[in-house]
Order: C-alpha cells, then structure tokens, then sequence
C-alpha cells in the first residue's frame, strides 16, 4: 500500500522499531548533521531519526529516512530490493514499441495512463500560504551540514521544472542553497534536466519557474534522485512502483504544478536578465566539498506547507551514508534498464566506497571473445552509468555483491597489460581527480575469464568449486553439524 504522506511513513517507521524521535533541542548549525552522520556509520545504516524540537523552530527535522535495506523495502512496499528489478523488467519486456519508448514511461505508449500523475484542485501542501513580507526561509529548520559550508542547503527537495519549449517536466533531487530570506541558488550542472531547461528559458528570455517540494510519499524521494532515459517522467515512474498515480495541485505564484502531498513548497523563478551569483561551497553527496560557482538565484515568491508540517534532510557524507542505501534502489532499477539494452548483463553493484560514481562492478554471460570490452562500450555510452570512472566486468558465476569475490577476479583473471581499458569522456562533475571538471579518463577493467583467442596461449582455469548439488544438501543438514550460520 503507498504512503500518501510521509507522516504515514514515519508512522510506519515507529511501528516498526525503524524511528529515534530526539526530543532534546538540537541546533540545525552542524549539531543534526554531525548526529546523523555518526548514526549513519551504524551497521546496516542505523535507524532514522526524527528532531523533535530544532533551535528556533517548531517545525521537526526528520533524516536518515531511507538510510538501510528494511526501510527502502518499507517504503516500496516490498521484500527485497531485487523485486524492484523484476517490476520494471516485467514492464519493459511487454513493450511491443521497443526498449527506447519503453524507458521514456510514455503513458500513451506504454499503458502506464493508469499511474500518470493527476491535478487536483486543493492540497493539505497550502493549508498555510505566505506571500509576500511573510516570505521567510529563516523560518525553516534548513540545516547547515559541514563546517565550510557558509548557509544552510536544503538536501532532500524534489526540483520542479518545465521545458519552455517543449513543457517537458522534471523532477530532480538538486542540493538548494539557502542565501537569503527569499533568494536560493540551486547547485545543478550540465546533467541535470532542470540545467537545460533554465538554459532554454535564458535563450527564449522567459522568466523560468521553479518548484521546490519537500516531503510526500518516500518513493518519490527515490525517483528524483536517479531518473531512466530523458524525457522520462519520474511522477510517472514513481506512480507505477506505487501502484497508483502521484496527485499534483497548481502552484500559488508560478506557473507550475508541484507535488500535492509535500510537506512544505518553496515558489520562485529566475530572473532571466539576472547574471549568476558567486555561490559559496557546499557539501557533495560523494563526500566532499564541492567548488564554490556562479550560479543563478532564485526569488522566492511564496512558501506553502501542511499545518503541522515535517521538513526531510538528507545529509551528504563520507560513504556510508542515507545516500548510499538511496543508490541501492536506483541501482535495482537501472539493471532492469541496461538489461534491456544489453541482454547479457547478469547483476551489477555500485560498492559504497565508490560513492556511487566511482566504481561499478558488471557480471555478464560471456559467450565470445572480448564481450567485455563490448559490454564496456556500450555501458559507458548510456545515460544510466556512462558516467561512471571505473567498471570492473566479471564472469556470470561471480557474485558482485561481494567485493571480496571481485576483487578475487580482478587478481585472477586480469593481465594488467591486456585487460586495463582506459577511454577519455564526461565524468560526474563533482569528481575532485579530473584536470578539468566534468571530463577525465575512465577505467575499464575485464576481469572475465579468458578464451584461448584473448590470451594467445591458453585460457583462463576453472576456479575451485563444490558440486551445487552437495551445497543443498549441507545446508539442510548445517544444524546437525553444531556449526553457526554464515
């Protein structure tokens, strides 16, 4: 069954033993962050924590929402992540339009209308409105997460936009900067579809809406934090993993339809005459400060929430972090996507060290020569994980959710003069290693075992196994034997 809100979830949370409510007041200048971020190095990511009474504000904090396995399986409503795979597999196999139509979500062609978000008219997101003088971000619990960083960022928000062109929507996750009472910057780049829209309003010199939303059902906090092949409508995708369609209300002062369940709605545009601003350094989701820029600002028209309203934060850090679980589940549905374009793809797994952009582990059914280095080519020219600076590609039998088992056939299997593969092209714009930002050479490293055309000599040796059959057999037994479970 969906959340409609996310007070249901955090509901659900307490039931299930998966909520700390902090009733101590706690400063939103650091003291959350630094709280979260230590729970967040707990085994299996600790649990979520609600801020009853932040200083100077009567509005609760809540974060490390999804930040382990059992609650983004809570927030689903399912058991495992794989079913997340297997959902959106099943989906895209039934497309008769082909894979391409299949990953844009387009209802009229694939027979999603059903979960298409839909407006209505009144929303508990404006049962409070401020216009105008009572426009006031400082009324807000915005945490301030890492000590360079200058104001507080909201973290958690979903980014609306339109496409002036086109009317395109988007909804993205973008880290938004708090300046002053009514001014924020968003901290987009390139990549992110909400650029590209600002970019098309400058060109057309068009004032350029945006709607900043917080809160709602948590998987559409999963949704805009990775999306599938653009133009895909992340309401549409979120609408079918849910099993009902998102409800949109009409904003108060913009042009615009923002998400009707939020908790809180910030309204602005960008003034397309205004030149950007120099905006301080914040805080990356990969671990890192990211570099201070000119941005453009956005003036806040109006600032709408529920009476009694929750404000969600997601705090960047040093893997492990809320960010890390987050990407659990968008990498679940991203092999469903690549699946379908490359068929021999068996699992992937972006490890927590990497970030979830440095390193990526691929297993394949390899049934050629050299099908790595096509399975390489083809992973670093989508848009799902083309960004990424290191692929390690692994046999089928390989399980790639054990590091230790890769890293086993890295040292195997890999001839550091044959099977390194180093490619220049885009990387992630906050990679700190790059000589110039957002483009660096990537790594690609065939881990397979080899044929006897690979090698020139010999191929690769079987690894040591036990017959499948017998490993059945032990387990049932295991307990007769008076030994722990592994």
């Amino acid at each position: 069954m969906p959340h409609e809100f996310l007070s249901d979830f955090v509901s659900r949370l307490q039931d299930a033993g998966e909520l700390v409510r902090i009733s101590a007041p706690v400063d939103t200048g650091l003291e959350i962050a630094a709280i979260t971020d230590r729970v967040c190095n707990s085994p299996e990511g600790g649990p979520a924590l609600l801020f009853e009474k932040p200083k100077n504000s009567s509005i609760p904090v809540i974060t490390n929402l999804l930040g382990s396995r059992r609650r983004l399986c809570l927030a689903l409503g399912i058991d495992s992540l794989d079913q997340l795979t297997d959902k959106l597999g099943r989906q895209l196999r039934s497309e008769s339009g082909g894979w391409l139509e299949a990953l844009k979500l387009a209802p009229s062609t694939s027979g999603l209308s059903k979960f298409a978000p839909r407006v209505i008219k009144t929303a508990v997101c404006q049962q409070v409105v401020k216009l105008g003088r009572d426009v006031s971000l400082w009324d807000l619990p915005i945490p301030r997460n890492w000590p360079d960083e200058a104001n507080p960022v909201i973290t958690a928000a979903h980014v609306v936009t339109q496409d002036p062109e086109t009317g395109a929507r988007s909804v993205e996750r973008i880290p938004i900067q708090v300046i002053g009472q009514n001014q924020v910057v968003p901290h987009w780049n390139r990549y992110h579809a909400a650029f590209r829209h600002w970019q098309s309003a400058v060109r057309l010199q068009r004032q350029f809406p945006i709607g900043i939303a917080l809160g709602g059902d948590p998987i559409q906090m999963l949704m805009s934090a990775g999306s599938l092949v653009p133009p895909s409508d992340s309401l549409l995708l979120g609408g079918f993993l849910r099993g009902s369609g998102l409800d949109l209300v009409k904003a108060r002062t913009i042009e615009l339809e923002v998400p009707a369940a939020s908790e809180i709605v910030i309204e602005g545009y960008i003034d397309y005459a205004e030149q950007p601003a120099e905006a301080p350094s914040i805080a990356g989701a990969a671990g890192h400060y990211l570099p201070a820029e000119p941005l453009p600002v956005i003036q806040v028209t109006a600032i709408t929430h529920r009476a009694n309203p929750l404000l969600p934060a997601i705090v960047p850090g040093v893997p492990p972090s809320e960010e890390s679980w987050i990407g659990l589940a968008v990498e679940r549905l991203s092999l469903a996507a690549l699946k379908a374009i490359i068929p021999e793809i068996v699992d992937l797994h972006h490890p927590f060290a990497g970030a979830g952009q440095n390193l990526l582990f691929v297993s394949i059914r390899k049934e050629h020569p050299l099908q790595a280095r096509q399975v390489l080519n083809g992973l670093w020219g989508s848009r799902l994980v083309g960004l990424n600076k290191m692929i390690v590609v692994v046999d089928a039998d390989v399980n790639v959710q054990r590091e230790a088992d890769v890293w086993f056939a890295v040292g195997s299997y890999a001839n550091p003069e044959r099977d390194v593969i180093s490619v220049d092209g885009p990387i992630f714009m906050d990679d700190p290693s790059t000589d110039i930002r957002g483009v660096g050479r990537k790594l690609g490293i065939d881990a397979t075992r080899k044929f006897s055309e690979e090698t020139r000599h010999r191929s690769s040796p079987r690894p040591l196994a036990m017959p499948a059959e017998l490993l059945t057999q032990l387990n049932g037994r295991w307990h007769e034997f008076g030994l722990r479970e592994e």
